[in-house]
Parts: C-alpha cells; structure tokens; sequence
C-alpha cells in the first residue's frame, strides 16, 4: 500500500495537518482554483529560493501564507523590497487581506522535494544521474536522516529506452503510519526528454499518544501548585475545628453531689 498512496496523503489527521485549512460553505471551487495559482505563481517566482511546502491559512477576509525555503534572505531581499513586489502580486490574484510569512528550512538536504528539486537541476546540467543520487543519499544520512529512498525514472543518461533507476539506505517504513516520512517528487525537462525525480525521507516516529501525556503532564503541573494551596489550607482548617469540638464544657469532679 506505501508504494500507491501518497506518504503525506495517507497520514493526515493523524501525525500530519492540511497545507490549506479553510472552510467555505459556497465557492469552494474557486478558492481552490485560487490557492493553486498561488502556489503555481510563488514556485515559479521564487523557484531559485528552493522553496520546501507553502501553506495558506484563510479566516474571514485574511489569508496567511507561509512559505518555507532553504533561503529566506533572498525571498526578503534589502529592506524587505521583495516581500512587497511578492504582496503586490498576490493581492491582484485574490480579493482577501494577503499576510507573508517566510520560514527557513534548516536542514534542506534532509527535505524531500528540495532532494528531489536538487538532483533534478543536476539532471539538467548534464550530471550523471548515479552520482548526483548517491550524492544525496550519503549528505541525507550525514545530517540525521534514518532512512532515504530515491528513484528515476526516464531517459537516464540519454538512453533511447527509458528505465528506473533506485538508490535506498536505512529503513523507509512507508506503510508506518507513526513515521514521520517526508515525500519530494521533481521532474527534470532534459534535451533527451523528461524524467521523474522521487524522495522518501525517513526522519523518526511521531507518537501522538506520548505527545498527548506530555501534555497532561504540563497542565497538571500548571495547575499543581494552587490544588496544593487548597490542601494547606483545608489541613490547617481541620485541626481547629476539631480543638473546637474536643473543647466542651468539662464537670469539675469535686463539686459533684455524693451519694
């Protein structure tokens, strides 16, 4: 089943969340035809920044958009100019309030479509598709992956009958739902013809069950100290009251009438 069904697809709602969380109860077919010119129109503009995943957020009349890129520098540029050609330009696709947020990739040899983008745009330069393969795989396991898988597909190397190509180290559990894989897919447009670039990124499991009892754990802490003020104070209460109750009227012995 990993092998037909997207790695993102088939763990949302579980470990993973949507790239577009809106709702609307009329048009939702233009909000999604305008979600997919931005997305179009940002990997085209900024296709230098080596953009990761873009993410759109929309609440009333706003609409948030979160880009994630190995270089943010660039897509900011001097004083912010960029970011306001790029607001300009995203105003005029959508009627709604456009809000830009730029995150930076950390570690973009362990993101999949930059992977994916990488050996693509070697491809294309002319690069022999082993090496710029191989090349990926070894600086993904330097910097902490568990597992990666390529694949190619195409004219490789100027073949006249295309083929497969697949590189794999460590472990990909693809039908995992806990593990956390990240998918890259690019496609490299060579003088020979156009080939298919893959990347599954195995960076650890997700345990949504810990995560939930870790935050228990913090809320319990919160609340900690004012159930152990309560405690304080009803412990001092009780030995009073009981003082009070203990504290009756006492009969003298010796003033008692004899028999």
């Amino acid at each position: 089943m990993g092998q037909k069904v997207h790695p993102y697809g088939l763990r949302l709602g579980y470990i993973r969340t949507w790239k577009s969380r809106w709702f609307a109860k009329r048009d939702a077919g233009t909000v999604l035809m305008e979600d997919l010119k931005i997305r179009k129109y940002l990997k085209a503009k900024l296709s230098f920044a080596g953009i990761s995943s873009i993410e759109i957020d929309r609440a009333s009349n706003r609409m948030r958009v979160r880009i994630f890129a190995a270089k943010p520098g660039v897509i900011i540029g001097r004083r912010g100019q960029e970011i306001d050609k790029i607001k300009e330009d995203l105003a005029a696709l959508t009627k709604n309030e456009v809000f830009l947020d730029i995150k930076e990739v950390k570690m973009p040899q362990i993101d999949a479509q930059l992977v994916a983008e990488n050996i693509a745009l070697q491809l294309e330069k002319r690069v022999s598709f082993r090496r710029a393969m191989k090349k990926s795989v070894q600086l993904a396991m330097q910097k902490g992956a568990l597992g990666i898988k390529l694949k190619c597909k195409g004219r490789l190397g100027g073949a006249e009958i295309a083929r497969e190509e697949g590189y794999k180290e460590g472990k990909v559990p693809l039908s995992t739902f806990r593990a956390d894989i990240d998918y890259g897919f690019a496609e490299a447009f060579t003088t020979y013809g156009t080939i298919g670039c893959k990347a599954w990124i195995y960076k650890g499991d997700i345990l949504v069950k810990k995560e939930q009892e870790a935050q228990k754990l913090e809320m319990e802490k919160k609340f900690k100290p004012a159930d152990e003020e309560v405690q304080k104070t009803e412990a001092v209460v009780e030995p009073a009251v009981e003082k009070q109750e203990n504290a009756g009227p006492k009969e003298n012995v010796s003033d008692a009438p004899t028999a």
